[in-house]
């Protein structure tokens, strides 16, 4: 029994992981809805619905309440760059192949490494430095071997790279006295409302027609409304998943998860959107993989 809800967690972790990212692709590119901003703002009101839901009435985590005025500020701060990290991940699906993203992605342990010495000025093992070598010269390999490259696309996914980074260091900076801590799916329910804020007049202003044409589509297709219902549903449970597996099993085998997640996404995706590939954009992105493993395990040997 125990088991097997442990292989059913961890599916579901994998599917609504690999799930998302190629609806994702799919609505932004194959199927020409061309407005990531509103695809996240759906993304970000499903996250604050199903977040209250889950904690204030299915009691999932014990509910937190904020505790002062700079609490709020500081959650406030890391919504936007939360909010921004997932807008440039969305916009950069419109012009990258999901195999390239991945790639891209696996890099987020170099600028987690880099914020987080030119903010605490704190010093990693020489060893950890040299692991993250691999990591950035797999992604130059792979962009060189890409048949798909788009320079604003690469842009733009490296900025997403570089702001979930960011807001990984300045949530263990802003939140690590005791009295403000928060549970993960805490932070996610006062952190989805604040993306919401700016999402609205983000996406009035730079799309301002997405809600005739939604209604256009979903005239046309009765499907849509349900892939996009759908797509918004599964965001909010990667972050649901991704708490489940870490409680049931260890924050060690999510991170080995992670590392094969990315390798998975890029063969399902192959598969499903027949974008080319060449055996060095391939070369590279293993390269960048095998980068990340000697990392994690490099900061686990030399802490």
């Amino acid at each position: 029994m125990g088991r097997s809800f442990t292989i059913g967690l961890i599916t579901a972790w994998y599917s609504s992981n690999i799930g998302v990212l190629l609806l994702n692709k799919y609505l932004l590119s194959n199927y020409g809805f061309k407005y990531p901003i509103f695809l996240t703002l759906c993304h970000m009101m499903s996250c604050s619905l199903l977040s209250y839901i889950a904690i204030t009435w299915l009691k999932v985590v014990p509910l937190q309440t904020m505790r002062s005025r700079v609490q709020f500020l500081k959650i406030y701060a890391l919504g936007i760059i939360f909010c921004l990290s997932v807008v440039t991940g969305n916009i950069s699906l419109r012009y990258l192949p999901v195999s390239f993203n991945q790639a891209i992605g696996a890099t987020t342990p170099f600028f987690t490494a880099v914020f987080a010495y030119l903010m605490t000025l704190k010093r990693e093992s020489w060893v950890t430095y040299v692991t993250l070598i691999p990591v950035v010269t797999g992604v130059v390999i792979a962009s060189g071997g890409e048949p798909s490259f788009h320079l604003f696309g690469f842009i733009v996914c490296v900025g997403a790279t570089a702001a979930r980074a960011l807001k990984s260091v300045l949530q263990g900076i802003l939140l690590s006295s005791e009295g403000e801590k928060l549970h993960s799916m805490n932070l996610l329910m006062y952190m989805a409302p604040v993306a919401v804020v700016c999402l609205v007049p983000a996406t009035i202003f730079m799309e301002g027609d997405v809600l005739g044409i939604t209604v256009a589509h979903a005239r046309d297709d009765k499907r849509f409304i349900l892939y996009l219902t759908f797509n918004s549903a599964l965001a909010y449970f990667v972050n649901l998943a991704n708490f489940l597996v870490t409680r049931h099993t260890s924050a060690l085998t999510l991170q080995v998860l992670g590392n094969a997640k990315g390798a998975v996404a890029v063969v399902i995706s192959i598969l499903i959107f027949r974008n080319p590939v060449s055996v060095t954009g391939m070369f590279g992105y293993s390269i960048t993989v095998i980068g990340v493993i000697l990392y994690n395990e490099a900061k686990k040997r030399y802490k």
